[in-house]
């Protein structure tokens, strides 16, 4: 059943054909936005997802593009205002991890850790706040992560994109305020998504005991937190990052 505060607003979510990506599509479907889904690679994946928002009553299209690369973004972008006219709704989900120590951390490695997780945030961001600012209308919410707020030396370029998503969220969402454009950000836990695929059974059984509530979170647990950042029920909150764990991030 389609609620109504979405209605008539478009929204696009990168990184949106699987995990938190996929739960927020469908969250915001449900919630009565029409839903542009970015990808990268599984295009099978994301047409999946549009079948999920479709059969909710809600209208879907799906887009490929690089958040890492200038003009791919701005082709995404150019699509969707094609299709769905202006974006209202943006998230800020698409983003890569890999479990590196810190020998085998490699330049490459660092470079496209931090180009798609924290350049591809404020290349997407900068591509739609010109139209968010005529409009004088806009929510955005950035995805980072508890590795944001915790050391992590197993994953350090990992972190340090999170740790620049949060800081990017406080900074243009105090020079962005003033046109009614909202910004904020979540930091997800673990989550139960395809990236515990090659993760260690018993390294994950360890960080489940460790953790205070004792399992692992689910993506449509995190697409709650933003779906209440993008709405109005949030209106008074402004370049925060919530934090949707478990209680891992009071862990010494």
């Amino acid at each position: 059943m389609i609620e109504a505060d979405f209605h008539n607003r478009t929204v696009l979510v990168t990184g949106g054909s699987r995990g938190i990506g996929r739960a927020c599509c469908q969250r915001l479907a449900n919630a009565g936005a029409r839903v542009a889904i970015n990808y990268r690679l599984r295009e099978d994946a994301a047409r999946q997802t549009a079948r999920l928002v479709e059969s909710s009553g809600a209208q879907a299209m799906i887009v490929d593009a690089d958040v890492a690369d200038e003009r791919s973004v701005e082709a995404m972008v150019a699509r969707v205002n094609d299709r769905f006219g202006p974006i209202d709704m943006l998230i800020n989900n698409a983003g890569i991890f890999e479990h590196v120590a810190h020998e085998a951390t490699t330049l490459d490695h660092w470079k496209r850790t931090l180009e798609v997780n924290l350049t591809g945030t404020y290349l997407v961001t900068w591509a739609v706040k010109e139209q968010m600012i005529a409009r004088k209308f806009g929510r955005i919410v950035n995805v980072s992560s508890i590795a944001a707020l915790r050391a992590r030396p197993h994953s350090i370029a990992y972190a340090a994109s999170k740790a620049g998503v949060v800081a990017f969220t406080k900074s243009a969402a105090e020079a962005l305020a003033p046109y009614n454009i909202r910004i904020n950000a979540v930091a997800p836990g673990l989550i139960e998504t395809e990236i515990l695929d090659d993760v260690d059974k018993r390294a994950l059984a360890r960080i489940v005991e460790e953790t205070p509530m004792k399992r692992i979170g689910q993506a449509d647990e995190v697409a709650d937190v933003v779906h209440f950042l993008l709405s109005e029920s949030s209106r008074f909150m402004l370049g925060q990052t919530l934090v949707a764990c478990g209680g891992r991030v009071m862990l010494p």
